[in-house]
Order: C-alpha cells, then structure tokens, then sequence
C-alpha cells in the first residue's frame, strides 16, 4: 500500500483552530482568507459526493442567450438535507468560528480541466452589506481568482483538496470571482458554498 492509499484512508478531520489560516486584505472593507487543509481526510466525502449529490445541468442567460452552465450544481437550501454527515459538522464549525448561521449548502462540481464558472458574485446568496462565505475544495487543485468590480488586476489563489476559500466583508458586492477554465488536464473538483438564510435576507 503506498502513501496515497494511506492518505485516500485517512479518518476525516476538520482544524477547528483555523491554525493555517492566512487573510489578504482586498481593499478597505473586503478580504478573502485561505486555510490550507482545513478537511484532512477528504477523499471519502469527495467520492460520495461524485456519486450520491444530486447533480443538475443548468441553463445560465448571458446577454440575451440561455447558456448550458459547463459545470454541475448540486443545491441544499435546508442543511438538514445535506448528503453527508460531515458537511453539516463542518457547517457548525464555521458558524461558530465566523459567527454566522449557516444552514444551507450550494456544490459544484468541476468534472475536468474544462470545466468553470466565469465572473461573479453570491448575490442571491448574500443580499446584505458585510457577508462571510466559506468554499470548501475537494479534489483536483484548481486556480480561484478575484477582480475588483470596477476592473483591475485580479488576485489568484490555489486551492487544494480540503483548503477552505472564505471570502468576508464586501467581497460580494465589490468584487467578482471566477474559475476558469485550463488547458492544463486535471482530475474532478467539487466544491462546497455554505449559505446563511440570514446573509440571504436584507436587514
């Protein structure tokens, strides 16, 4: 048995100290924090997800056209029906940590290299002024980049299987995130929003 097999069968584990943690400061008010290996022991949630998430292929408007979304999305309005135990564990321990309920979950799923999502912000998800939304990745590395919405240069982030992706403050309103497509082959990606009914409604 080699080390990835070893890894593969690791017992999950969430840091609930947030110990690798390291936050950019996009401008006055936004900023986005990466947290390597937050999930070690991943690869059972990524292979039940693949396999047990109920996957749709939606149609996206760009301009006057309806696009097929080249990715697939799996939507838990209510955690309680989220398909993995581990996933509203993780849940609670974000909302502990950050300080805001979240009780929801929205999945992607990236099959290969050549799938993505272009620019855009949670709007739906984060009606309020100041919201904090947590990415879990699992899976393939695959590069997640952020843009003032005015235009500028964009900021480019990393992340592997188990690192966590939150973007906090005016994030959502001010700037745009993407990620795009490669011609570099990789393997499949699933990542996981955590949504808050709360940052969903305006005050």
């Amino acid at each position: 048995m080699d080390q990835l097999d070893l890894f593969a069968q690791q017992a999950p584990s969430l840091d609930r100290a947030f110990a690798t943690a390291r936050r950019v400061r996009l401008d006055e008010t936004s900023w986005v924090e990466h947290v390597p290996a937050w999930l070690t022991g991943g690869d059972q949630l990524l292979r039940a997800l693949m396999a047990g998430a109920a996957w749709e292929q939606r149609l996206r408007r760009i301009a006057d056209r309806m696009m097929v979304e080249p990715r697939l999305t799996a939507e838990y309005p209510d955690l309680a029906g989220a398909p993995h135990d581990l996933l509203r564990t993780a849940a609670a321990v974000l909302s502990a940590h950050y300080g805001v309920p979240y009780d929801g979950l929205w999945i992607n799923f990236y099959r290969d290299h050549r799938d993505s999502t272009g620019w855009h912000g949670d709007w739906a998800t984060c009606r309020r002024e100041l919201c904090v939304v947590p990415v879990l990745s699992l899976g393939a590395t695959r590069r997640f980049l952020l843009k003032p919405r005015t235009g500028g240069r964009s900021v480019a982030l990393t992340p592997a299987a188990g690192d966590l992706i939150v973007m906090g403050g005016r994030c959502q309103r001010d700037w745009r995130h993407s990620v795009p497509k490669q011609t570099t082959p990789s393997g499949p990606r699933v990542s996981v929003n955590f949504s808050s009914r709360l940052q969903s409604q305006r005050p």
